[in-house]
């Protein structure tokens, strides 16, 4: 029997300190969150993280909390329930940090009686500390519990055109009568060297090339893997679907931690660097995800716009994730009904 395992990236149990410490603890003790020994690991999130973060933190998420929880569990859970009544076979959700591990998704789908798995990393974009870290654990959990279970996964679809169909309409709908003189795609940020490091060639991606990005512009089979190139390339894309003129829109990168060198531009200081360039009304659309969370609703909705109107912008338009998007909901049931009848990974 078929089944499909929804996967995203997790959430405290509550916004209060202690939880979002547990929770923190977990997501940035994760090797492949914070790629450096185990010993550093610890020093940095025991030892000094832990100790500092876990209260300001809370104080952000407590900002965006809803009613029913989480924001991201909650569109989470209401992108299952969708997907759910347009597929014959059982959905579960499941987290790769909290309480809704990914074990438990597997075991709820193992009591309905299913052994084939398609595992959905909710990330339109493969990355070492998004769908690579998903993967493993899945792959180890199956090992360990469930050797009678096989799991498919479906592919990074930061490209299928069906996908940057979806997210450019829903970019349009949103920008439906705003008179904005910027979109900026913002992406979640990673170290340059999980670039380097997801390199399979291990001469073609050079992550600090931040002006031309010709290792990003030149076919190679490192794209497969290169964060990078994905999100440049969903930019491009969404341009020519929108038919966007050049200089109107740009690409930068999220939520850096320590001092090691990200992914550059970071979207702060573009933010900044368009209001004092003189646009006064600007949209921003977060791709990297496809559920609104703390990065998008706290860090882009509030601090961004916090930012654009101190350097003298007005107009800050955010675009909501896909969420549960009629048409990415049909996307991704679409996928599911064809993985289901021809036993074929899409995307």
């Amino acid at each position: 029997m078929k089944g499909v395992l929804l996967v995203n990236l997790g959430s405290p149990d509550t916004p209060e300190p202690k939880d979002v410490k547990k929770y923190l603890g977990e997501f940035l003790m994760d090797e492949r969150v914070i790629d450096v020994p185990l010993w550093a690991r610890n020093l940095l999130v025991k030892g000094i993280i832990l100790n500092t973060r876990p209260k300001a933190s809370a104080k952000a998420y407590q900002k965006i909390w809803w009613d029913e929880g989480s924001p991201l569990i909650v569109l989470s859970e209401r992108l299952q329930d969708k997907i759910q009544k347009q597929v014959d076979c059982p959905v579960a959700l499941a987290m790769r940090y909290g309480s809704m591990t990914i074990k438990k998704g597997l075991q709820e789908l193992v009591d309905k009686g299913v052994d084939e798995v398609f595992l959905i990393p909710l990330y339109p974009q493969y990355a070492m500390a998004t769908t690579e870290t998903i993967l493993v654990l899945a792959e180890e959990i199956r090992k360990a519990h469930f050797p009678q279970i096989t799991i498919q996964d479906l592919k990074p679809f930061y490209n299928n055109d069906n996908y940057i169909e979806v997210l450019s309409n829903s970019i349009a709908r949103h920008l439906e009568g705003k008179n904005y003189e910027h979109l900026l795609f913002s992406y979640h940020g990673v170290p340059e060297r999980h670039i380097r490091k997801s390199d399979i060639t291990k001469s073609h991606c050079k992550p600090s090339d931040k002006i031309d990005c010709v290792c990003c512009k030149t076919p190679s089979p490192a794209h497969e893997f290169c964060y990078k190139h994905q999100c440049k390339e969903v930019t491009r894309l969404v341009g020519e679907k929108l038919k966007l003129k050049e200089g109107t829109y740009s690409t930068s990168f999220q939520s850096r931690l320590g001092f090691d060198p990200w992914l550059q531009p970071y979207t702060d200081r573009t933010i900044e660097r368009l209001g004092k360039q003189g646009i006064k009304n600007m949209a921003i659309v977060t791709p990297a995800f496809v559920s609104d969370c703390l990065e998008t609703l706290e860090e882009i909705a509030m601090e961004g716009e916090e930012i654009f109107h101190e350097v003298g912008g007005k107009e800050f338009t955010t675009i909501p994730c896909l969420n549960d998007d009629k048409e990415f909901v049909d996307l991704l049931s679409n996928w599911i009904n064809e993985w289901a009848m021809t036993e074929t990974v899409i995307a």
